[in-house]
């Protein structure tokens, strides 16, 4: 067939990128080639339009063992001679589409980027982000989607500990899947994704490839439409045990000795870990792609190239050590094929049948090698006059506090996620310590290292919306005292970055703003950005999603007596706010969804301040001065006392001690900076010196009771009627 721009762009490659491959190759690209490039130069895995800002963040020091975007995921030092390694990933627009295999498939793909590496994984987390719950196709997104993220996970075996679920209009078409995964290794069992030695054999390990998934780069890399449905060949779909084989039999493979590198088979197939391995090593390949298992007959070499069928690895072997790596697979009963071998020339050279069908330089495929970089234009989004002209004394204070309160609680953004996570198995390897003693972040031991990890999955998106730069920094701030206020050290941070169309001024102004802002918070809590993933292309008929850098990070325990959890323990303790309440009810959830006011500045946030606290909630614990800690978020001050009384079925009594403030920023306003102690008596004295030390606000503001609620004198109920409410809001919702 003749190759022309048209072809290309059927394929999403612009008229430019068009020439340029043709300049690379010195003459026209045939059809095979030109999908090849089609995959590898998609956003997906070329990263286009994000990688020069993306440079920016900062992405080395503190406890970093390999640079950012070396290897399939991050890996830092946690001692002890052991590693954690984690990443976050999408899978938005598979999950849009199908949403059981959507999401499966995305668990699966995330579990393969750390089992690669060599590492055991330990823990799933994920965040997140439907429409408007009253929708009928926003349950039904839901329930795929829990449903498949439960089925994978637990039948792979990891336990899902953690994350976020937010309900939003914005995302009635375009969902957000971000998943996350930490594992551990041990020092001098890491393998990397790279290929040397010409003449090593390179295998093809796992699944057979089918037509599943073709494309799926290409498709992740362009907005959802109503013809969407018509891409569904590029949903994955998966099988969780045999991932489960694979991982047992990729982490006994290495102990062998004969594996030089490995990769996962994800985004855009075979087509990218060959390139990506060789142009890493400055090597190439010859594959014959006639030698690739499959399930389907007749497949072609583009469709091989492109399959992006789940499960499978690619793996280049030290000649000689053939034998033991074939027995490893053949006692786990996985498939295990010689499709090639390593070359010295750079090209990737592929056969069907002994026809060469593509001849590739790998460097050119690649991000970082020749695959295009552009720098967009921005513009301040005009919604941001709304948000600046609002004025919080033009809505009315609140009248009756209770009332609302019992509003609140019920808002999807707020109750409790037990429908969520009661269908996933959080106990399988009877590692988390988080299941009957929660903490703001999840808590995983780490067998064998003598230490545990404390993990966390956050952002706000509505803060990003009203002000990406300072949102973006609240959302890693978030992460971060998460996991002070859980007794851990925070160390790193792996990101997934959703956001609108690229292309897009506004959109971009969004991106470029909430990178600045993250790499400003990462820089002053000394967590490097591991690496992680860039998802444009997040729009529904109406517009582009609000922007949504999630932030998953990870962060240290070193001594499990001093993990701090957030329940009120005993009736008698004194209850203290840390932190400066102010007359701020910015992007609160009370604002947004009882108010209905869209348009607002984002809360109060100051890094110094954020810092100061970090510093003083630390030495709080290590003193050990405090029995509980919880930090303000969605829904106030008050959702917070709640949350930290449902866990043991304690109550509170607490005032304002008639402030000046309104009563609905008091309560139910968002600034941040701000932390709920609760201590013995005898300790507030300490807990007062400690706070003026590192200039933080102090306040005792009330007591644990032993069930009963009252606030400001105000007599509302016993803990057991607010917690009904708060459990079942959501399955009420779904009934």
């Amino acid at each position: 067939m003749e190759i022309t721009v048209k072809t290309a762009q059927q394929l999403r490659l612009t008229e430019e990128e068009f020439e340029s491959i043709k300049l690379k190759l010195g003459r026209t690209p045939n059809f095979t080639e030109l999908c090849a490039f089609s995959g590898m130069w998609s956003e997906h895995c070329s990263y286009k339009n994000s990688i020069k800002w993306l440079k920016t963040l900062p992405r080395d020091g503190g406890r970093m063992l390999v640079a950012a975007g070396e290897e399939n995921a991050g890996l830092m030092d946690i001692g002890n001679e052991y590693g954690v390694v984690f990443k976050i990933e999408s899978h938005n627009h598979p999950s849009a589409l199908e949403p059981f295999q959507g999401a499966a498939t995305g668990v699966g793909g995330i579990q393969r980027d750390i089992f690669t590496m060599g590492a055991r994984p330990i823990a799933s987390l994920n965040s997140l982000r439907f429409g408007n719950l009253e929708d009928n196709k926003t349950k039904g997104l839901l329930a795929g989607v829990v449903h498949g993220i439960g089925h994978y996970g637990n039948c792979f075996g990891v336990p899902t500990v953690g994350g976020e679920l937010y309900f939003e209009d914005c995302y009635h078409t375009n969902p957000l899947v971000n998943a996350m995964s930490v594992g551990i290794v041990k020092a001098g069992k890491t393998v990397s994704a790279i290929a040397l030695g010409e003449g090593n054999p390179v295998f093809f390990v796992g699944s057979a490839t089918g037509k599943d998934g073709i494309g799926g780069a290409s498709f992740a890399s362009a907005e959802i439409t109503a013809d969407s449905v018509e891409d569904l060949p590029a949903v994955q779909v998966g099988d969780p045990f045999q991932e489960k084989k694979l991982l047992e039999a990729c982490l006994e493979v290495i102990e062998t000795g004969g594996v030089v590198g490995m990769q996962d088979m994800g985004a855009a197939g075979i087509i990218c870990s060959t390139a990506e391995m060789s142009a890493k090593g400055q090597v190439g390949m010859r594959i014959d792609l006639d030698k690739v298992p499959t399930r389907q007959q007749n497949m072609k070499a583009w469709e091989l190239l492109l399959s992006e069928s789940q499960e499978r690895m690619l793996m280049v072997v030290e000649k000689g050590k053939e034998a033991q790596v074939l027995a490893v697979f053949e006692k786990w009963d996985l498939s295990c094929s010689n499709i090639g071998e390593v070359t010295s020339d750079g090209l990737l050279n592929f056969y069907m049948h002994g026809e060469l069908e593509a001849s590739l330089p790998a460097y050119e495929l690649v991000l970082g090698g020749g695959a295009p970089q552009y720098t967009r234009e921005y513009s301040a989004p005009a919604y941001l006059t709304k948000v600046n002209a609002f004025d919080v004394n033009t809505v009315p204070d609140i009248s009756n506090l209770q009332e609302a309160v019992k509003q609140m609680v019920q808002i999807p953004n707020i109750a409790s996620k037990r429908w969520v996570y009661t269908q996933y198995d959080s106990m399988v390897g009877a590692a988390n310590a988080s299941t009957n003693a929660p903490s703001d972040a999840s808590i995983v031991v780490a067998k064998g290292t003598g230490k545990a990890l404390a993990m966390t999955v956050d952002c706000n998106s509505k803060y990003v919306f009203a002000n990406p730069y300072q949102g973006a920094m609240i959302a890693v701030a978030e992460a971060a005292r998460n996991i002070v206020c859980s007794g851990g050290e925070p160390i790193g941070v792996t990101n997934c970055l959703n956001f609108g169309n690229p292309y897009d001024p506004e959109v971009y102004y969004q991106f470029v703003k909430s990178v600045e802002g993250m790499g400003a918070a990462c820089r002053k809590f000394n967590t490097p950005v591991t690496g992680g993933n860039v998802s444009f292309y997040n729009q529904n008929p109406d517009g582009p999603v609000y922007p949504t850098p999630t932030i998953g990070m990870v962060g240290i325990i070193e001594d499990m007596k001093l993990r701090m959890t957030l329940d009120f323990k005993k009736a008698g303790d004194k209850i203290v706010l840390l932190g400066t309440q102010r007359n701020d009810i910015g992007s609160s959830e009370y604002l947004n969804k009882i108010k209905g006011v869209k348009h607002s500045q984002a809360p109060h946030f100051n890094l110094e301040e954020e810092f100061a606290l970090h510093e003083l909630i630390t030495s709080l614990i290590k003193e050990q001065k405090i029995k509980s800690a919880h930090d303000i978020s969605e829904g106030g001050l008050i959702i917070t006392l709640l949350e930290s009384a449902f866990v043991n079925n304690k109550g509170f009594e607490v005032n304002s001690d008639n402030t000046t403030l309104r009563t609905d920023a008091y309560w139910l306003g968002e600034a941040q900076s701000r932390v709920v102690v609760s201590c013995d008596a005898a300790a507030i004295s300490a807990i007062e010196v400690l706070a003026s030390k590192f200039g933080i606000a102090f306040n005792v503001i009330g007591k644990v009771t032993d069930g009963s609620i009252q606030v400001n004198n105000e007599n509302w109920d016993s803990i057991a009627t607010w917690k009904n409410s708060y459990d079942t809001a959501i399955e009420k919702k779904l009934a």
